[in-house]
Formats: C-alpha cells, sequence, structure tokens
C-alpha cells in the first residue's frame, strides 16, 4: 500500500480500483490540496452501458465523493469514427440520428451515480461532438497532428493488434488515438480538466492526450487507469450467456440484474464487494472470508447492494425477495421479469420452443431444442421433456405462466388481450 495523503487516491487504492498513475506523487499532492477535475469518455455504440464500464463510472463517483469534479464525456464525435482498441475489425459506422439516440438512453445510468448540476463539485456531462464537429482538418493537422510520430502509434496494442492478424485498420479509425488526445487538451481548457481515467487498455491513448496539452497548451495533466476486470475463471466482466450485462433496466430487468451479481464465483466476492458496493471494507474483510453455504449469503449481499446502487434499493429488495420466492421456496413472484404475449397465442396453443424464443432464454428453436433434452426447461416447476409441448391456458397460474431455464434463469408469460 502507498502511503497517499489524498482522501481519493488512498480509497480507490485500497479497493483496488489503481493500476497505473503518470505521476502518483504530483497527483496525490494535488488532489490533497485543491479540487481535481476528472474525466472519463464513453462512446456511444449502444443504447446502454454494461456492467464492463461500471469501474469507470464508479471511480468518477469515488472522485465525486472525495470532494471533486467528474466530467462524464460523451463521445458524439469519437463514435463516428469508432475506437479501435480491443477489436479485431471494424465497427459498424453509425448515423448521426442512431448515435444520438444512443447517448440519450446511455445519460439515464449516470444519474444514478453522480450527482450532476452547477456546482463546483457538481459532475458535468459534455458532448465531444462540440469541438470534434467543428474541426477544420488541415489546420487541425498543422497544430496537432505534427505532436504524433507514426513510429510510436503503430507500436500501441490496438493498432498491432490489427496488423498483426491481417485485419484491416482504417485510416479513419487510426485518427482515433488523436482525437481522445485532443479532448483532454480541450477539457483542460475548457474546464481546467487535469485528469483523465480509464481502463488499463487505455493507457497509451490516455498519455498521448497528456503529452498533447503539454507540447502543445502547457497543460499538466494526470493519467490514471484501473485494472480490466476478468472472473477468477477468465471469463470478461460482464459476458454471460445471454449476452451483456446492460444498466439500462428496459435492456436488464432488475431481477436479472441481480441475478448476475449473485452467481458471483466465489473467488470474486470480496474482490467485487470493494469495486461495486459502498459497505465499509472492515465488513467486506468478514464477508469475504466466509465459506460453503455462508459465502452465499455474501454474494446476496454483494447482489442487493449493486442493484440498490443502479436500481434503488426498493428494486434491489424486490429482486431479492424474489429471487428467494423463486428458489428457496419454489413459489412463483410476481417480481419475476414479465414477458407479455398475445392472448390469441396462448387460445391458439404456443410451442414449446417458440415460448422460449419469446421468453429470451434462447436466439433459435434449435438451441430450445438443445435445452429441453439437456433437462435444463422447467414449466411452472415442473421439469420438460418433450419438445413438442404446446402452452395453453390451462397452463396459467394467477395468470402467469412461469418458464425456468437452469436454476436461476425465470420468466413469466403474461397473456394481454
Amino acid at each position: 500500500m502507498s502511503n497517499f495523503k489524498s482522501d481519493f487516491l488512498r480509497e480507490i487504492e485500497a479497493r483496488g480500483f489503481i493500476h497505473q498513475i503518470s505521476d502518483p506523487e504530483a497527483l496525490d499532492a494535488y488532489a490533497a490540496k485543491e479540487t481535481v477535475t476528472a474525466y472519463i469518455g464513453f462512446d456511444c455504440t449502444g443504447p446502454s452501458l454494461h456492467v464492463g464500464h461500471l469501474m469507470g463510472i464508479m471511480m468518477l463517483r469515488r472522485l465525486q465523493q472525495a470532494g471533486h469534479k467528474p466530467i462524464v464525456l460523451m463521445g458524439g464525435g469519437t463514435t463516428k469514427v469508432g475506437d479501435p482498441s480491443g477489436k479485431d475489425e471494424s465497427r459498424q459506422l453509425l448515423t448521426d440520428e442512431q448515435i444520438a439516440a444512443n447517448m440519450a438512453s446511455i445519460k439515464t445510468a449516470f444519474s444514478r451515480f453522480l450527482t450532476f448540476g452547477d456546482g463546483p463539485k457538481d459532475a458535468i456531462m459534455v458532448n465531444n461532438a462540440e469541438w470534434l464537429d467543428k474541426l477544420e482538418y488541415i489546420a487541425f493537422l498543422r497544430d496537432y497532428g505534427r505532436h504524433f510520430s507514426v513510429n510510436r502509434m503503430l507500436s500501441f496494442d490496438s493498432v498491432k493488434l490489427r496488423l498483426e492478424r491481417e485485419q484491416p485498420l482504417s485510416f479513419l479509425e487510426f485518427n482515433y488515438m488523436i482525437l481522445q488526445a485532443y479532448d483532454f487538451v480541450e477539457l483542460g481548457k475548457r474546464y481546467g480538466c487535469r485528469l483523465q481515467m480509464g481502463g488499463s487498455d487505455q493507457w497509451g491513448n490516455i498519455v498521448n492526450g497528456l503529452e498533447l496539452g503539454r507540447r502543445a497548451a502547457g497543460l499538466d495533466l494526470f493519467a490514471l487507469t484501473c485494472p480490466l476486470i476478468t472472473t477468477s475463471s477468465g471469463a470478461k466482466m460482464g459476458k454471460t450467456a445471454a449476452g451483456a450485462v446492460w444498466l439500462n433496466a428496459d435492456m436488464r430487468s432488475p431481477f436479472d440484474y441481480w441475478q448476475f451479481w449473485r452467481n458471483t464465483e466465489d473467488a470474486d466476492v470480496g474482490r467485487f464487494l470493494k469495486l461495486f458496493t459502498e459497505l465499509p471494507l472492515d465488513e467486506i474483510a468478514r464477508l469475504e472470508k466466509l465459506e460453503g453455504a455462508e459465502l452465499n449469503e455474501a454474494k446476496k449481499i454483494l447482489a442487493t447492494e449493486a442493484t440498490a446502487m443502479l436500481h434503488g434499493r426498493e428494486e434491489a429488495e424486490k429482486a431479492a425477495n424474489a429471487a428467494r420466492a423463486s428458489f428457496e421456496q419454489g413459489s412463483i413472484s410476481t417480481d419475476l421479469p414479465t414477458v407479455e404475449i398475445a392472448g390469441f397465442e396462448l387460445e391458439g396453443g404456443m410451442g414449446i420452443l417458440n415460448a422460449l424464443v419469446t421468453a429470451n432464454f434462447v436466439t433459435s428453436t434449435s438451441e430450445a431444442r438443445r435445452q429441453i433434452k439437456g433437462g435444463a426447461i422447467r414449466l411452472n416447476d415442473e421439469a420438460v421433456s418433450d419438445e413438442r409441448l404446446t402452452l395453453t391456458p390451462a397452463h396459467l397460474t394467477d395468470g402467469v405462466i412461469k418458464l425456468s431455464m437452469g436454476k436461476k434463469r425465470h420468466v413469466l408469460l403474461k397473456p394481454r388481450g
């Protein structure tokens, strides 16, 4: 452990957020005496962020709690280019309308984690299209492009990955690191922002901005990255068999979000409690020592605390109660995720294969067939072995049909009309 004097660095180090800092002593001294304005950028490639973004969001939250000012930089401009970091192939280019719609949808999650406003320590949200859309290309290259060495740009992992695998890297994407560096300079000039944070895979891009700020604008800037989170088994954080774990409730229900955290691997419980909840460290130390069935109680606490932060305490408690009713008591809870179906579908008979696709358990009837053959499917808590089974109104219990896949995925089908 370092002997940091600033509350911010001391807290995030104790909880496992720090991977690299460009100048730890100078940043610590600055954070101990002044209000630090710091930012993290989020491109608008989809309508929701996912659990993989939570490390960055939680760093901004910790920053604000320590008395500093966070900037959420929305990539309305850089999304038009596409970040090649960690990608084998080019991202699909989005229209301005798609980017605007994604940005509007993404914004909703941040209000759960940060306090926005006009005060000196309130978070602000900025769109880099404000300056990137207005760039005059030749002037930009003369003023900023001359500070970048192509030799060095070719050495970055985001570029080397594509070249080594003989995947195309467009000139458009090659410019991404310059634009990200320019963002740092603009935020430094406009808002006095001196710290950029992000995942460890962004270190090269962030340092580019730090150096560009010094060379082109005389700015004294800092870089701080967090480790990229994988589970103990090596899986990427937030990736599941059902797809990404989205932060927007309309894309991942509070119940399913709670379940994601409940399914945390044993070896990850203590680490995730430090990173993704605000429980005191001494309480976390107690919980991570639990073993066997008692460790499951720690997982439930993790699930409830993480869900409460994103969806509110009431939704978290509902999810916990629904899980208890479904898994421990074997009953049907109305707080389970509900999928509406047309009443006539049930009247005419709905095949179990199509029902599993409708419930979003599987993406195809062939996959549904495999799940049934594997014994993973239950209807109203009874095992399903016949892939030709047809659901009818006779299967309704209290107006719903409960479908389950495995022990922890449940959906209620509710007819309408």
